[in-house]
């Protein structure tokens, strides 16, 4: 591999002053805080995905119309993504972080007030780009606070925080009536109070980290196969979280039924990371794609025949997150086992966008599908991960990959990470 060179960095323009005074200026104090903010942030996310899934069945928008609306939010996504940096750069993370968060609390409420497809479709995006915001505020200040010593800890850390948190908020359902209004106000109120230790935490301006460019084009003459499963997999994983709570709801499950059955998935990701990841670092990386991708596509086809109000049908619910969720971290890793460094966060970049594309077709095409048979749900998620399977294999027929000697340490990374991410993967062998 090439030596490692540092992307070139740009300041904002001014440094903002220390919110929380000297007593929060130490690493321990301010990457708590961080870590506080980031799981009430997501903790909202999840328990608006479930509320808004369960509440537009119940209001009657059909399972075509809710799946637009809910994959509006990974169009705002895809956008927010592309603009953080800009408005990071012209006024700075804590305001940047503000700004965002006050509007995103207040789009939710808007949601509350007026119930209808379109208000929802709206909300969805403006949310989805204030979140992908959001995260790339909160992912550059955890740059910040790594070293080359503690990067894994903080990345795994951030990995289960990330996913424990949005299951929960899923299970915050329950606290209150879906058709009510207090449970958009627990929504906004959790995503405004992540403003309180996310400015705290806040010592200074950290860099925006501007990577070298690398095009859609140019990777997938370098590494196509993770273009392909970045994509692939985000159109499972995103009817999962896009449209999991409507297809569970249109099955009669009970508010805290829908909240376990999106929230298994998730739950299993947490155990099957790890052993996956630490499995890829001891054979070739692309083997375990192709049995992750498969276990994930036959636990699909067997919830056909499984009930999701039962413990079976939520267990292998647990089980298909565990090997699905991997194969992102899986896709990233294997495109870094083909990149120099400083390649690594451009590539980082393309992965994103092609997984947010991903997950903006995926819960449209099982929306669609579903207004014919609900089963549909599962075909496309099942789909998605065989033709993973499909395309790896081949790959793997056509064209020798690095040795298990030459690839890089796997890092497990949530499928909602921003490019900032990418700072954290740099490698030692």
């Amino acid at each position: 591999m090439a030596a490692e060179r540092l992307p070139r960095i740009s300041r904002a323009p001014a440094p903002e002053p220390l919110v929380g005074g000297p007593a929060l200026a130490s690493t321990a104090a301010r990457s708590t805080a961080l870590f506080v903010g980031i799981a009430l942030l997501m903790a909202g996310n999840g328990l608006q995905n479930t509320l808004l899934g369960v509440r537009a069945e119940s209001e009657g928008f059909g399972s075509t119309v809710s799946g637009l609306v809910m994959a509006m939010n990974f169009v705002g996504f895809l956008a927010g993504s592309a603009m953080a940096p800009h408005f990071l750069r012209q006024v700075g993370h804590v305001r940047v972080f503000a700004a965002l968060a006050s509007a995103g609390s207040s789009v939710v409420l808007v949601q509350a007030v007026w119930v209808n497809p379109l208000v929802w479709g709206t909300g969805r995006f403006l949310w989805g780009m204030c979140f992908a915001a959001l995260i790339v505020v909160a992912e550059t200040w955890l740059n910040e606070l790594a070293t080359n010593e503690n990067r894994g800890r903080m990345l795994a850390r951030y990995m289960v925080i990330t996913m424990g948190a949005i299951a929960t908020g899923q299970f915050m359902v329950a606290i209150a009536d879906t058709n009510s209004f207090t449970l958009f106000a627990v929504v906004s109120v959790l995503v405004s109070l992540a403003l309180v230790p996310m400015s705290l935490s806040a010592s200074a301006n950290p860099p925006v980290v501007v990577p070298e460019r690398v095009g859609l084009r140019t990777l997938l003459q370098t590494a196509p196969t993770g273009v392909v499963v970045a994509f692939l997999v985000g159109g499972a994983l995103g009817s999962i979280s896009g449209i999991g709570a409507v297809y569970a709801a249109a099955r009669g499950l009970s508010p805290v039924q829908v909240a376990a059955f999106v929230a298994a998935p998730m739950i299993g990701s947490l155990f099957g990371q790890l052993p996956l990841g630490r499995l890829s670092d001891r054979v070739p990386r692309r083997i375990v794609m192709v049995l992750a991708a498969s276990v994930a596509a036959a636990a699909c086809l067997g919830m056909l025949a499984l009930d999701e109000r039962g413990i079976a049908g939520i267990a292998v619910m647990g089980v298909m997150g565990a090997f699905a969720y991997p194969v992102y971290s899986l896709a990233v890793a294997q495109t870094n086992d083909w990149l120099r460094d400083s390649q690594r966060a451009g590539a980082s970049a393309v992965l994103v966008r092609m997984n947010g594309v991903g997950a903006t077709v995926g819960p449209i095409c099982a929306a669609i599908g579903m207004s014919l048979t609900l089963n549909a749900f599962y075909f496309v998620m099942a789909a998605s991960h065989v033709a993973v399977a499909v395309f790896v294999a081949g790959r793997m027929l056509l064209v020798a990959g690095p040795t298990v000697s030459q690839q890089g340490r796997f890092h497990p990374i949530p499928a909602r990470a921003s490019t900032a991410v990418a700072a954290l993967l740099r490698r030692r062998r």
